[in-house]
């Protein structure tokens, strides 16, 4: 590969493998996230490129990507929007401060690092945005209302864009849109005993490797939505085009949900009780 390609949130969980697998896939990667030591540390044996980053900062966004097209003769070639939190409860349950945050972090972040990139790709005449969105991207996940409505207006904003650029004739520059299933990240390690997270267990608990894998080859060969299994993706969206059936196999996915908990308990060897219900949202809003 040539260029520069920008990872937000990479010190760690999704977006330190997705780092790690484009660097071996001979990506330059540049690490971002809010937290400028560990970043660094993760950059070390990928090149030692970092930068602290808060993604809900649009000049911010726009001087890492000018950086990063500077940074090899490639210029900018892909750019990651990998930053997320998570809040679980019922939609009713946070305050105005978590549901700001959530979609602030969760749309506006990924939205100012997508302009931020597209403002030189646009000129270039080539290039690649990325975005983690997850399956509740998709549907509605309950448990996780407000977090799945700022993914859902993610995804929205991702196709459009894309519409956008074919529209203005610019078909070297993509954007893609990767829905994973539940990731066994620090944002799913302390809520085994949450009921509010119930939706993040109810189909196949993948590892951050396999995720960035497959990012590393959606990288390679844009897609406008590509979900993780495939099969996850069929099923939630014949879900979501019947909602009533959905609300009807509300008990299916809670029983679902809880056996998915406890399989993963048994898998980590895990013997410390989660921290039930978590109204408020993981404390960095970095990664995924």
């Amino acid at each position: 590969m040539t260029g520069a390609a920008v990872v937000t949130g990479a010190a760690g969980g999704l977006g330190r493998a997705v780092a790690a697998a484009l660097h071996a896939d001979g990506w330059a990667v540049l690490l971002t996230d809010l937290d400028a030591d560990a970043v660094a540390a993760a950059a070390a044996p990928l090149g030692g490129w970092s930068r602290a980053l808060d993604v809900r900062d649009e000049a911010a966004c726009a001087a890492v990507a000018a950086e990063a097209a500077a940074g090899t003769r490639g210029g900018l070639g892909l750019w990651v929007n990998n930053a997320g939190i998570l809040a679980t409860g019922p939609s009713w349950t946070h305050d105005a401060a978590t549901r700001r945050r959530l979609i602030e972090v969760n749309t506006l972040g990924a939205i100012n690092g997508t302009l931020a990139a597209l403002e030189i790709m646009r000129a270039q005449g080539r290039g690649h945005v990325l975005n983690v969105v997850s399956l509740a991207g998709l549907i509605a996940a309950p448990g996780e209302t407000v977090y799945a409505a700022s993914k859902h207006a993610l995804l929205a904003f991702s196709l459009g864009t894309l519409s956008d650029l074919r529209m203005a004739g610019l078909r070297g520059v993509h954007v893609s849109c990767l829905c994973p299933d539940g990731i066994w990240t620090p944002m799913l390690h302390d809520r085994l005993d949450d009921p509010g997270a119930l939706a993040s267990f109810t189909g196949s608990m993948l590892t951050p490797e396999r995720v960035a894998a497959r990012a590393a080859r959606l990288a390679r060969r844009p897609r406008p939505v590509v979900s993780l299994p495939r099969w996850r993706g069929a099923q939630v969206r014949l879900l979501d085009a019947l909602p009533r059936l959905a609300l009807a196999l509300t008990p299916v996915i809670r029983a679902a949900g809880r056996a998915g908990q406890r399989r993963q308990r048994r898998r980590t060897g895990s013997t410390e009780p989660g921290t039930g219900p978590r109204p408020g949202p993981d404390e960095n809003p970095a990664r995924l």
